[in-house]
């Protein structure tokens, strides 16, 4: 196992997801079920699943684009997102 990518991604993910939408509504929800173990479950079999399609994706997107290209992409979806989210109609 490489363990500074396993921490590194780790630390990644944990400073990212603190505070966003996705913790507010697992707080919210937990709340209003008052069943945290069953929301507790929940969130981390929905974040396994999608960091898993994300790792097959990501392997298979590496053996057919250069990363530098994907790089490029990822970063002008990020922009293309923020763009969205603050000209967006809500």
């Amino acid at each position: 196992m490489d363990w500074k990518t396993f921490f590194s991604t780790f630390g990644l993910l944990f400073l990212a997801e603190m505070g966003d939408k996705t913790q507010l509504a697992v707080l919210t929800m937990t709340a209003k079920t008052k069943a945290p173990w069953a929301v507790f479950l929940g969130a981390s079999a929905a974040l396994t699943v999608v960091s898993a399609l994300a790792v097959v994706v990501g392997g298979v997107l590496t053996r057919y684009v250069p990363e530098a290209v994907l790089h490029k992409v990822v970063a002008t979806a990020f922009i293309a997102i923020g763009l969205w989210m603050l000209f967006g109609k809500d």
